[in-house]
């Protein structure tokens, strides 16, 4: 609809001025229309003529070339045109194809991207919740994801996880110890591992050698296909269970699965290989290392590949943009990382560019920020007072009051997941305990409810009939709700455009303003009406639903 308006418009533009232009339809107020324009006051600098003039000249040529899909043809302020459509326009709104949008596109996404031997935090749940709802708007609008997260399972980490977990062991040799660690103790005993072996590398010389020769011997053991060593055997099966935490995490959070999961024990060979075969050339050698010279490009040098023959996190990234292009034929690849790695991930991909500048090219770097909470305090795992998403998940589900375990379940993830993506990606958010499981504001569990209620006035209606929408004549308010609904397309389509959830919730929640103005003001059941409107509330409730499911969030029909 919208670009069938801007096609004709700028037709009537070149027709009636002889001036060829781009227009571009805004959503006005309710009060002045459905559309807008601005391109009067455009024109008025090209025809120098005010820009009043041209709007009423503009204006009555569109009332005759408009007159099938536009009412009403207005003129406001300065110059703004304003369109109404036809009931039957508006309501040929609420049937938009949103696949058409992406039809044909792939999109790698990579996101999440937890470290084995490492405990999940706030960020990783902020970042899982986030990735998977921009995946769930780009398969909405027709684009196939492909999902994928990479993360360390070698590196110094790994050493000061190993370092803990032989301290609590008494030795690699009473490896069979792991065994009475209980499943759901299994990811906290790693977790608490670590922060022995971090504390033990800053205070203990000794300690901190020994976690450096631990490190290069988990890089051994995966160029030896090492499995029967102690160290092996020890390593082996704490990544398993590394892994085995996350997996049953996405799960517990409802995402959707990953396509596949990297570690970098995988990346080093196919980075290190391309590091190698661009030297020199894209890299150069210094002293000792391999390093790319970033400064020609307005960067910074950073080492890809370390004096003692390691891969560094630059080779390791390399390498798994390799094997995801080699895995996925993607058109576009979007990585999800914490805002601080912007001025790093532009080295990697200058580095690529001089590779392959045609991969390089359909690289998208997507950062998102920190969450705080009451303190402003960002939390660091290293020193063990991070946040554990698990611990997130259990304060929110104990504020949440509900009448059974899954009605639960879904109030606590609908008020952690709208909490973070009502707010922008890319810089801080602060997360609120309280306004998070609120039932009124612009809350989750307020949409739900929003949707529960939709539901209750429909079990009220029984199996009253209702009207079929196309035809309908509407009323003021009717009309008003039509047209907000109307708008849900624009949301979807803006939010996954500008991979930004915050869009879509910011509609959902002025759709429930608007949705309350029109129960207050317009009599549902047992009004002459009442087959129409007992349509439009079960659209209304639809469309809540809908929209709260590319958030990755349920709407129970009771709460």
């Amino acid at each position: 609809m919208r670009q069938q308006l801007e096609q004709t418009i700028s037709t009537t533009v070149q027709n009636v001025f002889g001036q060829e232009v781009a227009i571009e339809l805004t959503r006005p107020d309710a009060e002045f229309g459905d559309y807008a324009t601005n391109i009067a006051m455009q024109l008025a600098g090209r025809l120098g003529r005010p820009p009043r003039e041209v709007a009423e000249q503009l204006a009555e040529q569109l009332r005759t070339d408009l007159a099938e899909t536009v009412s009403q043809v207005t003129m406001a302020g300065p110059g703004f045109i304003n369109l109404t459509l036809h009931d039957a326009e508006a309501l040929a709104l609420l049937e938009t194809d949103l696949t058409s949008l992406n039809a044909g596109r792939r999109v790698l996404l990579e996101y999440s991207c937890p470290n084995a031997f490492k405990e999940l935090h706030t960020g990783h749940l902020y970042q899982t919740i986030a990735g998977d709802a921009i995946g769930r708007l780009l398969e909405a609008t027709g684009a196939t994801v492909y999902r994928a997260t990479f993360g360390g399972d070698v590196g110094l980490h790994v050493g000061k996880a190993l370092y803990g977990i032989e301290l609590a062991l008494g030795g690699f040799q009473h490896l069979d110890k792991l065994a009475t660690i209980k499943l759901s103790e299994r990811s906290q005993f790693i977790a608490g591992a670590y922060v022995v072996g971090s504390k033990a590398y800053e205070e203990d010389e000794a300690a901190k050698a020994a976690i450096i020769e631990r490190n290069k011997q988990v890089y051994a053991l995966h160029a030896s296909g090492d499995h029967d060593s102690d160290l092996a055997k020890v390593y082996w099966q704490c990544r398993s269970w590394s892994y085995d935490y996350f997996t049953a995490f996405y799960e517990v959070i409802e995402v959707k699965p990953f396509d596949r999961s990297y570690g970098e024990s995988e990346t080093m060979a196919p980075g290190i290989a391309l590091v190698r075969e661009h030297t020199p050339g894209v890299f150069e050698e210094s002293e000792g290392a391999i390093v790319f010279k970033g400064e020609a490009v307005g960067l910074f040098t950073n080492v890809f590949i370390t004096s003692q023959g390691l891969p560094a996190y630059g080779a390791k990234d390399l390498g798994v943009i390799k094997l995801e292009v080699d895995d996925f034929p993607y058109d576009q690849r979007v990585l999800m990382t914490g805002n601080d790695q912007t001025a790093y991930m532009k080295v990697i991909f200058a580095a690529l560019k001089g590779i392959n500048p045609d991969l390089a090219a359909k690289q998208v770097h997507h950062p998102n920020g920190t969450v705080k909470f009451g303190s402003g305090q960002k939390m660091s795992s290293r020193l063990g007072n991070v946040t554990r998403a698990v611990e997130v998940l259990r304060v929110v589900g104990e504020a949440v009051e509900a009448s059974d375990t899954a009605t639960r379940q879904a109030i606590s993830l609908g008020a952690i997941k709208y909490s973070f993506l009502k707010q922008r990606l890319g810089g801080d958010i602060a997360f609120d305990l309280n306004e998070s499981v609120r039932l009124e504001g612009n809350s989750g569990p307020y949409l739900q409810y929003a949707h529960a209620r939709a539901r209750s006035i429909l079990r009220k209606a029984g199996d009253a009939a209702q009207q079929g929408l196309q035809g309908a004549s509407l009323e003021t308010g009717e009309r008003t709700l039509v047209r907000a609904l109307g708008e849900y397309g624009d949301a979807v389509a803006l939010a996954a455009s500008e991979l930004l959830p915050h869009h879509l919730c910011t509609y959902l929640y002025e759709l429930s303003q608007v949705f309350n103005r029109f129960y207050e003001n317009n009599r549902v059941v047992g009004d002459e009406r009442q087959a129409l409107r007992l349509a439009l509330v079960a659209r209304y409730a639809e469309t809540l639903k809908n929209g709260l499911g590319l958030l990755g969030i349920t709407a129970p029909d009771q709460m």
